[in-house]
């Protein structure tokens, strides 16, 4: 896809993140509590600590968003992250947005000297789980999360 800019959160973009995602995680699950949290504070969930939320624009049009959640133990010297809340508009899908918009994370990871990245997912999403694989991610063994449709969890080290 031609004229995709990635971008960073501004408040005034809060209301596309919501929508990319209700519209994302409805075709294939159903919305849950966690979700909501952030969706609608992302403020509070996902930037304190230097989060970050991305979005991919094309012309003057949000077509996808990515968070980067700081999950790092508050007394810890590992850095690590959560890639969350990644949707992409369906008629962006395939065109490489999401793909644009996993290694402007990463490369935010990076710049903040992160260690791991992890994220969670589901099988049957199986285009999303290739694209993870090819920038790096490999399953790892699964822990207890917040949500019902997260059956496979993945990370990246950039050590």
């Amino acid at each position: 896809m031609n004229n995709v800019s990635i971008i960073p959160y501004s408040p005034n973009y809060q209301p596309d993140f919501k929508r990319l995602n209700i519209q994302w995680i409805e075709t294939y699950f159903r919305v849950e509590p966690h979700d909501l949290e952030q969706l609608d504070h992302p403020e509070t969930y996902i930037l304190p600590n230097n989060g970050q939320i991305f979005f991919a624009k094309v012309d003057e049009h949000i077509m996808g968003c990515v968070a980067m959640v700081n999950t790092s133990e508050p007394e810890g010297s590992v850095l690590s992250f959560e890639l969350a809340k990644m949707a992409v508009a369906p008629e962006a899908q395939g065109k490489g947005v999401g793909r644009l918009l996993c290694r402007a994370a990463i490369d935010y990871a990076c710049q903040l000297g992160v260690k791991t990245i992890w994220l969670e997912s589901n099988r049957i999403l199986t285009p999303a789980l290739t694209m993870y694989a090819s920038v790096g991610f490999r399953e790892v063994p699964s822990v207890p999360t917040p949500y019902a449709r997260a059956d496979i969890r993945m990370e990246m080290s950039l050590l």
